[in-house]
């Protein structure tokens, strides 16, 4: 690899774009292996020297800061882009040529050692259940990208026997030249509209976990998504396809069968086990999470014991509903992570007994029409709203004029308990799934669900 970075950046003009996470361990990297390498950084952050007083002792570091950050980059030979910028609004366009990003030289690489997880939901849950399971059969299995650290960050712990389980955000998708050895495509709905010009541009992103893939690597994909089902058609790429589904029929992958999660290839089909095993990550969603996993298991040779064995301990993730506790006579539940309507949805019809649910936060321009229409017919009696998503949801549950339902606009957390308690009937369940982005008031939606839980636990 270092070869490899030695012929990208000599005697050209380097830049990082970005100096988040990913930004700094670029930094990091580089400046370990080209000490005297000439590299500037841009970022939107015009403080970011001041947060980092480290980078003014680099004589060979230059910085373009601020809100014009973006403008020069034409300038530069190399482009080395972290996953949130966004080109969207780039007034000069630039070769797509220039740009490169951890993920892409990281897969240029290891690309036979890698799954892939991509999808708008589940994703998180999907490579911690693959890596859970798959730690009970490999001795050196490593989870990176979203939910884990940036790829650079474990290049030296790598050897040629590494299990490498790579979540993928479409950000992360957007700019790469080879695709994973297996990969798995969980779902598409609308998200991230903020960041991509139409719908079309953010469903090229996620389809590229596949599009620099051959004939000897494997797709995992939801053959009920129509999104996917589509793109598959359009391109039909050489490769080996399985799916999953939940629709009932016999498929070459995983699917179900008279509450029979059962598996496919070519040659024979086998049942893996019943869908009414008591495991811990209920719902539909989940089901075709765990699909997913079977699918990737079955083609690496895992035991089918190991596999019931891995979906039955696997306790789930913080902020995915996640039970908070019983306060108050009132079921309290986190899914900070639900940030499209789809999510919160799926929570509702898992949950079922909700009675008040929390909603709102930034607005990337989602539509939420079919979503308002589902909420007003659902049995949910108080709504609390907050952010300009909450405004957009409020407004068009007032238009349905829907009675016996309790409406409820906050400006922050600290109001929720109080509507709660006072509003929501003994014994049923209060629920924390926004339906929208969390960045308008927090850092993201680790920090949102965490103070709810806090809040809640105060009581």
């Amino acid at each position: 690899m270092i070869d490899f970075f030695h012929n990208l950046i000599n005697n050209k003009k380097v830049l990082i774009l970005g100096f988040g996470k990913e930004g700094f361990s670029t930094y990091k990297f580089l400046r370990k292996y080209f000490t005297e390498q000439k590299l500037t950084i841009a970022d939107r952050n015009p403080d970011l020297l001041k947060q980092n007083k480290f980078l003014s002792e680099d004589k060979y570091l230059e910085l373009m800061l601020g809100g014009s950050y973006l403008e020069k980059i034409n300038d530069f030979d190399v482009v080395i882009k972290s996953p949130g910028i966004s080109f969207k609004d780039l007034k000069n366009t630039i070769s797509s040529e220039k740009i490169t990003s951890q993920t892409d030289i990281f897969l240029q690489f290891y690309h036979k050692q890698i799954i892939g997880v991509t999808g708008t939901k589940g994703k998180s849950t999907t490579a911690s259940l693959l890596k859970h399971i798959l730690s009970s059969f490999y001795n050196d299995v490593i989870l990176i990208g979203n939910i884990g650290k940036p790829a650079f960050e474990i290049i030296e712990n790598i050897s040629s026997g590494t299990k490498i389980i790579f979540e993928l955000s479409s950000h992360q998708l957007e700019y790469i030249s080879k695709s994973p050895h297996i990969s798995i495509l969980l779902n598409i709905f609308q998200e991230h509209l903020d960041h991509y010009k139409m719908f079309y541009d953010y469903k090229l992103a996620k389809f590229n976990i596949t599009k620099f893939q051959d004939k000897d690597d494997y797709f995992i994909y939801n053959a009920d998504d129509k999104n996917i089902s589509k793109l598959v058609e359009k391109f039909d790429f050489k490769r080996n396809y399985l799916r999953f589904s939940l629709s009932g029929k016999k498929i070459i992958g995983a699917f179900i069968i008279d509450e029979k999660i059962m598996f496919s290839n070519k040659k024979k089909s086998e049942e893996i086990c019943e869908t009414k095993i008591k495991r811990k990550l209920f719902g539909e969603h989940n089901l075709m999470n765990i699909l997913s996993v079977i699918a990737t298991c079955k083609i690496l040779k895992i035991p089918n014991d190991l596999i019931i064995e891995g979906i039955l301990s696997f306790k789930g993730l913080q902020h995915r509903l996640e039970y908070v506790g019983e306060f108050s006579n009132i079921y309290f539940y986190n899914d900070s992570i639900a940030t499209i309507p789809e999510a919160t949805i799926q929570a509702i019809k898992t949950l079922k007994m909700v009675d008040t649910i929390i909603l709102g936060g930034f607005d990337r321009g989602i539509n939420y029409e079919k979503f308002i229409e589902y909420l007003s017919n659902s049995k949910i009696k108080n709504f609390i709203f907050i952010g300009d998503v909450g405004k957009r949801l409020l407004d068009g549950l007032r238009k349905k004029k829907t009675v016996g339902k309790k409406y409820f606009s906050i400006n922050s957390f600290d109001e929720i308990i109080e509507i709660v308690i006072e509003n929501t009937k003994p014994k049923t369940i209060c629920l924390l799934s926004p339906a929208a982005a969390s960045y308008d008031m927090f850092k993201n939606f680790e920090q949102r669900g965490n103070i709810f839980k806090n809040i809640v636990r105060n009581i």
